[in-house]
């Protein structure tokens, strides 16, 4: 039976054997922070692992919001990946030219639009190039397929679900952000948002679970990790971060020790901070 780490993550090793498959379909799912400066697509048209098509989270996201790259209606979702040549039946593997960061964030929106079969390649771009396997240049188009979207609920939290949890305990909510962030000692990248968090939160700070190379720590670390954190596996959590992409990393983590019961809070603290109507703690209260 299939581990449920092996279920989210593909290797390397495992791509370069299944490349040309007929089912597997490769998504460069590449986003940075704008402090970043760095343009995903135009580094994917200078290289990419042969095949990948290019998944643009800020285009492919409800239009309908000013807050960023918000999930999509599955309409939309459906309409977006199926003009990228993705049906919900492919076995969908998605990286980033990070290592792991925001292929995190497509691995949870396909998974919540119902993609059956989809893993984030552990490492990502930079470990597919330090093996020296090949890339390829320019645009990818594969024939437009359908996807039918089936979208889940259960993986998503807005605004009021989270003020409930936060009242109730019910679900645990564990923010992705730096503990300076957390803490509110250090600003916002994003202008007009407090500082602090959600009062009862936890922090576990994304790269935590990461290791040197961008691949995901083994399964006892990543325990370990979430029980310094103060998370009890044993009941369900609200991932959480800036604006919803690292907050993925920790729902995978999640998901690679078989932890189930976890969703992730879309808004995020763009939505959380940037309202004067929430509640916001600080280290010092």
């Amino acid at each position: 039976m299939t581990s449920p780490r092996d279920q989210v993550l593909v290797s390397t090793e495992w791509l370069a054997d299944y490349l040309s498959a007929p089912d597997v379909v490769v998504v460069d799912g590449s986003w940075y922070l704008p402090a970043q400066a760095r343009d995903p697509h135009a580094e994917y048209l200078a290289g990419h692992i042969p095949g990948a098509v290019f998944f643009d989270i800020d285009a492919i996201a409800d239009p309908d919001t000013d807050l960023p790259h918000m999930l999509p209606s599955p309409a939309q979702f459906s309409a977006a990946v199926g003009r990228l040549g993705i049906a919900e039946e492919d076995r969908i593997v998605v990286y980033d030219g990070a290592g792991l960061f925001s292929a995190a964030r497509v691995w949870w929106t396909f998974r919540i639009m119902g993609a059956r079969n989809v893993a984030v390649l552990d490492g990502g771009l930079p470990k597919w190039v330090d093996e020296g396997r090949p890339l390829e240049r320019g645009e990818v188009n594969r024939d437009e397929r359908r996807f039918a979207a089936r979208f889940d609920p259960a993986f998503v939290r807005d605004v009021g679900s989270v003020r409930r949890l936060l009242d109730t305990g019910d679900e645990q909510m564990l923010d992705a952000r730096s503990a300076e962030r957390f803490a509110g000692t250090a600003p916002e990248p994003r202008a007009g948002l407090r500082s602090g968090h959600a009062p009862g939160s936890l922090n576990l700070p994304f790269n935590r679970l990461i290791n040197a190379d961008g691949t995901l720590e083994d399964n006892a670390s990543l325990q370990d990790a979430f029980a310094e954190a103060g998370v009890d596996l044993d009941r369900p959590v609200v991932t959480s971060c800036g604006s919803g992409v690292t907050a993925a990393v920790l729902s995978l983590g999640l998901a690679a020790i078989g932890h189930g019961r976890n969703a992730l809070y879309d808004g995020s603290w763009t939505e959380w901070g940037g309202r004067d109507d929430t509640p916001v703690v600080t280290e010092d209260g």
